[in-house]
């Protein structure tokens, strides 16, 4: 991944604009910003009103400087599909397909299309950079596929999936402002019955659930949009698994020794104090019967007489 987002605010980054203006004067789409952003192109820093994250001018007047710009800027945001891509690697859709499902290529966004089918997008810079690389001349121009690989392909595997949730992985982390925000960013591709055995304390599930975000992919819940984001989101490899469980726990021992997990704050009744009432089941403000009233209702119950 090209370069680290930083997190961290400056003094001279108090002025900075929302993500929208910021793609319109950097020449790009907002989708595009994002991708710059998640690849680390462009700094963010946390809007102190609590508004999202915003675009300081100082990095704003940074990237325009750059040389060609808007071309450089716009290359290395460039996405393309399985189509495209295979143009730009000069190989059958077939094969990169085939490049794709092996992790060779990695995706770097997705989309469901109209017909709900997973859409993979990669970098075109990626793209090219693997096409010129001599090691790479046999992958893209032999007839068939190695025998370790295509054993791969007749087995079914397909690494899209996971290469792109720690692709995501990795720029959520960067994101993290502190051990709880990481520990949400890592929980974001676990299910939750994964995450109730790691974290069992419902306080601190609760507290890492907030920093937990979902799928990319806008969609209402419930939905079968939303089905499909929340899987592919949601790691099904048993090794990953065990990869994800071992760091969480790992980033929730330093979250603990940072700042424990809020918990509320337990309210005691306190118990009647008068002398009167204690061990007494009427309540304090039933006042006791009168003698006299007792006798007039005796007089006035008849008495039953046997046969």
């Amino acid at each position: 991944m090209s370069g680290n987002t930083v997190t961290a605010t400056h003094p001279h980054d108090s002025a900075a604009c929302t993500p929208s203006r910021a793609a319109r004067e950097l020449g790009l789409k907002r989708g595009e910003l994002d991708l710059a952003v998640q690849l680390g192109i462009i700094r963010t820093v946390p809007d102190e009103g609590g508004g999202g994250r915003r675009v300081p001018r100082s990095e704003i007047d940074r990237v325009s400087s750059g040389e060609g710009f808007p071309d450089s800027l716009l290359d290395r945001v460039k996405v393309v599909g399985t189509t495209e891509g295979a143009d730009v690697m000069d190989v059958s859709a077939g094969r990169f397909t085939r490049l794709a499902r092996l992790g060779l290529v990695v995706p770097v966004k997705w989309y469901l299309n109209r017909y709900r089918a997973v859409v993979w997008l990669y970098l075109a810079e990626e793209l090219k950079r693997f096409a010129a690389d001599e090691k790479n001349t046999s992958l893209l121009n032999d007839r068939r596929m190695p025998e370790g690989l295509r054993g791969m392909l007749d087995a079914g595997v397909d690494l899209r999936p996971r290469n792109w949730r720690g692709r995501h992985r990795g720029f959520l982390l960067r994101q993290a402002e502190d051990p709880w925000e990481s520990a949400g960013a890592v929980a974001a591709f676990l299910d939750p019955v994964q995450i109730a055995e790691i974290v069992p304390d419902p306080y601190e599930r609760s507290h890492v659930n907030r920093f937990r975000p979902g799928p990319p992919a806008s969609a209402t819940p419930a939905t079968p949009s939303f089905l499909i984001a929340e899987r592919i989101m949601t790691a099904d490899d048993p090794d990953e698994i065990g990869l994800l469980r071992a760091d969480l726990t790992e980033v929730l021992a330093h979250a603990r020794a940072l700042r424990p997990a809020p918990r509320p704050t337990a309210e005691r009744t306190p118990a009647p104090t008068h002398p009167d009432h204690i061990g007494s089941p009427r309540r304090p403000e039933e006042p006791e019967p009168s003698r006299g009233l007792l006798s007039w209702l005796r007089r006035r119950t008849p008495r039953t007489t046997a046969p």
